[in-house]
């Protein structure tokens, strides 16, 4: 379905403008009309891009890259051609997307971040890194990519993700490449490889002038005092830079002291709130200190959040900004001073100063174009330095306090910095770009499912990789180790040459995603025949061994083993037992829940066994999707009971990445009814957690766009007919009924009422709660969710009164208690409630209208009655 091209869009391709001279004279005066002059780089740039050139643009933070790749972006949509826009973070992404619709219209912008897609066949897409580099190992020079724009191009020297940014600059001639960064160093090595590629010239486009020049400080006055200072001298919007959230987020807290806002600023950001949602556990504390003018955006936090934080920055809003150091990866928050609360952070194996690349990508990002005459960086001294200093000042008067002074000393575990640190690393030129290419089975998969001869692509790929003779030797042996593993478990096929060259085919009946990105995956594959599919427990078993592959999220795992020993205490107290013994005992709970341990550990000893290439890898028993399933909780049920409120972000990843598994790495052969089902499940629950990216999207589509009211009725496309697949909307059925029955189990009457189709005509003639609108016929739609939240309770207490409670663990929710009868247009559900006495003789009955689903693309489900089976 086509959609209508934005008129407000100043990008938006203009029919028949196709020559080359003629788009540029367009782009030109569409920048023009905004009041934007260019920069002399970016001029150089632009026509380099447009002479067919590959470019290298190494200009400081602020200089106005995204205008240069604006330039690309609008020259191959004019084509008719397909552009790519790559960022290294999601966040990135998801801000850079919404940037671009509003640039080129939405209809024109897509995005695919692993997590999520929107518009995902537009010409102009946004992706992470790892995505483009899928696509060009799998199509390589027959992608239809036209223009890649990479920024932050520095993460070449990623250790972990570094291969991503390669890959393209291998694979993909028929492109032409704009790379970006403010801190590249040396460039000659890419220009050699970008020419050898693509044929094409490669031109650097190199300055260190930056339109907003910068002031730097170390400060030795403490924080919030230093905030104030510079809050007082009109320094504002401030980002004060962290490396843990958790020090963002106790810093934000810390400064709701501060007057930060005047009254009719406080009174602007209350009316901006107005729109936005805070409908998750942490939402409550996000509100209130933006409300104070205080934001806090790093990755722990949900999407809505962080979008929300840089969208009232953007509005100029927000005066102090509590985050980590993603400001330094292009995050588009509008910031007059940077203020470093440390030089040093924990890289995932040591704690270490900064290096110097990372600290002026941060520091680059004080100081606003055509907004400041000036930006500010300030490191702060360590915080015992300063203690000390305000000691020494104060006893300086008194030789005897003096004499007594105790200085403080730096806490244990972290590193030392001082105003020699600070000017190293602003003067030292950036490290040089180090290659980082590996392979993967996801690599192999991929490039092995071309239609020519994939195997040599793959030699071409590691010949031509940008690692010394010896690391590309290395990499054949492993490559060699992970094809074989491939063929051992027929995931791929050795056939007769064929026309095209090729000599492999991956297994057809595996599913069209099917992905094998996990270092684990194969081990996965190779565990799940010896799981009993007749077992009651084969689809929790299947959902453990998907979370065993993935990443442990340290800060949950550690809040369940705090919520074993707060248990084990309190029964040990109960009994009796002395306080040293219960000491004793709660020092041996060391583990969190991991179902299955032994059965992991020994498959995967035997595995690890007859595959050396696993190296260090391991498996991860844990429980945190399967023991949210298994008590069918709430995502917000499951954020309070485990105090995870400041990692919501880091919750609702971690259900991503099972999720992305469970649904891409598990063929389709191992999935019952019932595994499909808790697919569904976590499709569901996810779409409902956070859905900004999708509505933002919609509203740019059509201003008209009203988002869901809750976080239980996401926004979702409406360019497909949600009923069509019989058995796939029975599912969304049964989950839209049993996450009903879950939140009338948790007596939470109001979301309840949300799942539901309530519309004002159920109640028009009505009698209403009290407080209800004095025309009965009119309700508004607050009044008529009320009215249903009521009725609900009321209906709810007979069988309470009658049978205490129900169950919904794997019995209570068996799809046998589920009976659905067709009655045209209109689904009947009757739910049996399993008691606890087993008596289970009474039902919650439903109705599902499917005209209005197909509206809606999602079930839209009425709440009938509840009472003894056969009566209602």
């Amino acid at each position: 379905m086509s959609l209508p091209p934005t008129a407000t869009a100043p990008l938006a391709p203009t029919p028949g403008l196709t020559v080359p001279d003629a788009v540029l004279d367009r782009f030109l005066a569409a920048m023009s009309a905004r009041g934007i002059s260019l920069y002399p780089e970016q001029e150089e740039a632009i026509l380099e891009l447009f002479a067919g050139h590959n470019v290298i643009l190494n200009t400081p933070t602020g200089s106005g890259k995204s205008l240069v790749a604006a330039a690309l972006h609008f020259k191959a949509l004019c084509a008719g051609q397909r552009s790519v826009y790559t960022c290294p973070i999601k966040a990135l992404v998801n801000e850079k997307f919404l940037s671009l619709c509003r640039d080129f219209g939405p209809e024109n912008v897509g995005m695919m971040t692993g997590d999520a897609s929107v518009n995902p066949q537009a010409l102009v897409l946004c992706c992470t890194a790892e995505i483009l580099a899928n696509m060009a190992l799998h199509r390589g020079d027959r992608a239809e990519i036209a223009a890649v724009i990479m920024d932050e191009f520095h993460y070449y020297s990623d250790a972990e993700r570094g291969y991503a940014w390669q890959v393209p600059l291998l694979t993909l001639p028929q492109s032409r490449f704009l790379l970006m960064s403010a801190t590249l160093g040396s460039t000659e090595f890419f220009e050699r490889e970008l020419t050898k590629l693509t044929a094409a010239p490669t031109t650097t486009v190199r300055s260190d002038r930056r339109p907003v020049p910068l002031e730097f400080e170390y400060s030795e006055t403490p924080l919030a005092e230093k905030i104030a200072d510079l809050l007082a001298a009109e320094r504002a919007p401030i980002y004060l830079v962290h490396f843990t959230q958790r020090a963002a987020s106790e810093a934000a807290q810390a400064l709701m002291s501060l007057n930060i806002c005047s009254k009719d600023e406080k009174a602007s950001l209350a009316t901006e709130l107005e729109r936005a949602k805070f409908n998750s556990p942490y939402g409550r504390e996000m509100k209130r200190w933006l409300r104070h003018g205080i934001g806090v955006h790093h990755a722990g936090l949900l999407p809505k959040y962080r979008i929300l934080v840089e969208q009232l920055a953007q509005k100029g809003l927000l005066k102090l900004i509590c985050g980590t150091d993603t400001l330094g990866v292009g995050i588009n928050v509008p910031i007059r001073t940077v203020v470093f609360t440390q030089l040093w952070k924990y890289d995932g194996q040591k704690a270490a100063v900064l290096n110097v690349r990372d600290f002026r990508q941060v520091a680059g990002r004080a100081g606003r174009a055509g907004y400041d005459a000036k930006g500010y960086v300030v490191v702060q001294a360590p915080e015992h330095v300063i203690e000390n200093k305000r000691a020494e000042e104060k006893a300086a008067a008194d030789p005897a306090k003096k004499k007594k002074l105790v200085k403080a000393r730096a806490p244990e575990g972290t590193v030392s910095w001082d105003a020699k640190t600070f000017e190293r690393l602003m003067t030292a030129p950036s490290e040089e770009l180090v290659s980082r290419f590996s392979v993967t089975h996801g690599m192999l998969l991929l490039v092995l499912s071309r239609d020519a001869d994939g195997c040599r692509a793959m030699q071409k790929l590691i010949g031509d990789c940008h690692e010394t003779p010896t690391k590309k030797n290395a990499l054949r042996r492993r490559g060699w180790q992970l094809f074989r593993a491939l063929i051992d478990r027929q995931i791929v096929k050795i056939i007769p040459r064929q026309l095209s060259g090729r000599r492999l085919q991956v297994n057809v009946e595996l599913q069209d995603d099917f992905s094998l990105h996990q270092a684990l995956s194969l081990y996965l594959i190779d565990t799940l025949p010896l799981l009993d599919r007749e077992s009651a427990d084969y689809p929790f078993d299947v959902l453990t061994l998907c979370e065993a592959i993935v990443e442990d999220p340290d800060q949950i795992l550690r809040k369940q083993v705090d919520k074993l020993k707060t248990a084990k205490l309190l029964e040990l107290k109960a009994a009796g037992v002395p306080y040293d013994e219960r000491m004793e005992k709660l020092e041996e709970i060391t583990e969190h829940p991991k179902p299955k341990r032994e059965f992991l550990y020994d498959t995967f000893n035997a595995f690890a066994a007859a595959h050396p290439w696993i190296e260090q890898e391991n498996v991860r028993p844990k429980s945190i999707a399967r023991e949210m399933f298994e008590r069918y909780q709430s995502f917000a049920d499951y954020i309070r009971e485990y105090g995870l409120e400041r990692g919501e972000g880091l919750l609702l990843r971690h259900l991503m990445q099972t999720f992305k598994v469970l649904s891409q790495t598990v063929p389709e052969s191992f999935k019952t009814e019932a595994v499909v089902e808790m697919e569904d499940y976590f499709r569901e629950l996810i779409r409902a957690i956070d859905s900004s990216l999708l509505e933002e999207w919609e509203r740019l589509r059509n201003p008209e766009f009203v988002a869901a009211e809750t976080a239980d009725k996401p926004a979702r496309p409406t360019t497909f007919d949600v009923t069509r697949d019989a058995a796939a909307f029975k599912r969304l059925v049964r989950i839209d009924v049993l996450g009903f029955l879950q939140d009338v189990a948790s007596r939470d009457w109001d979301a309840a009422a949300a799942r539901l189709e309530v519309g004002p005509d159920r109640w028009a003639g009505r009698e209403l709660p009290d407080g209800g609108p004095t025309d009965p016929a009119q309700p508004s739609p607050e009044a008529a969710r009320l009215a249903e939240a009521r009725r609900i309770e009321k209906t709810f207490h007979a069988y309470f009164d009658a049978r205490g409670r129900f169950r919904l663990d794997p019995e209570g929710r068996s799809a046998l208690n589920t009976h659905l009868a067709e009655d045209g247009d209109v689904w009947r559900i009757a739910q049996v409630l399993v008691d606890p006495d087993g008596l289970n003789d009474w039902e919650a009955c439903f109705t599902v209208s499917l005209a209005a689903s197909r509206a809606v693309a999602a079930p839209v489900l009425r709440f009938e009655s509840v009472g003894p089976i056969g009566s209602t």
